[in-house]
């Protein structure tokens, strides 16, 4: 049963496997969002400039539709970033990018010892990784009445809120703050019964 939680790493993590003369080096990142993938994607291929392939994939995303890809790199067709990605769900990670770096060493090993030599690097990189559990929470803004802000507080002094961002507005005043996802209904429920107050969804972190 779905419980509000999500497994990720909480660092980066590195790999390395050998066979045949070619040299596969893992390296796997926590991301949020596509912009970050591109910018570590940028910065390995400018560290191993001199590699013969870059193949990756990643899963971004914990509720709805994720954002998932997978690049072979040149490789040929679903040999290398087909089998990362499986080791990304076999390991049920979420928000997480894992690249192999592949260094040829001048004998082809074929389609399934190169499928097994990007699967082994893959899983040998997340064993190496420290993976957490976390909760997922949804960001909110709340507006209300300065007078209200002491009834506002006693609902959001909570351990399951997370306050961003207190602003002092000309009547108002704007709370940016995020709720623990298992938790939403019974926080926002009590804030409803609150006159006037303004809720707004952000985004799902």
């Amino acid at each position: 049963m779905f419980n509000g939680t999500y497994k990720t790493i909480s660092a980066e993590a590195e790999g390395l496997f050998r066979d045949k003369g070619s040299r596969f080096i893992g390296l796997a990142f926590p991301v949020k969002s596509e912009t970050e993938v591109k910018k570590i994607l940028m910065e390995i291929k400018k560290k191993y400039y001199d590699a013969t392939h870059h193949c990756y994939a990643y899963y971004i995303g914990h509720i709805g539709n994720p954002s998932v890809r997978m690049n072979d790199d040149g490789e040929p067709s679903g040999t290398a970033g087909r089998p990362i990605y499986g080791q990304i769900l076999s390991s049920e990670l979420k928000d997480v990018l894992v690249v192999v770096v592949r260094y040829f060493g001048g004998t082809k090993l074929g389609v399934s010892k190169l499928m097994n030599a990007y699967k082994e690097t893959a899983k040998i990189t997340i064993n190496n990784a420290k993976i957490e559990e976390k909760k997922i929470k949804d960001m909110y803004t709340i507006e209300f009445k300065h007078s209200q802000m002491n009834e506002v507080m006693q609902v959001l002094k909570n351990n399951s809120v997370e306050i961003e961002t207190i602003s002092y507005l000309h009547d108002n005043v704007m709370i940016t703050c995020n709720v623990v996802w298992a938790k939403k209904e019974e926080i926002l429920g009590r804030l409803r019964t609150i006159y006037g107050i303004k809720q707004v969804y952000i985004a799902t972190i």
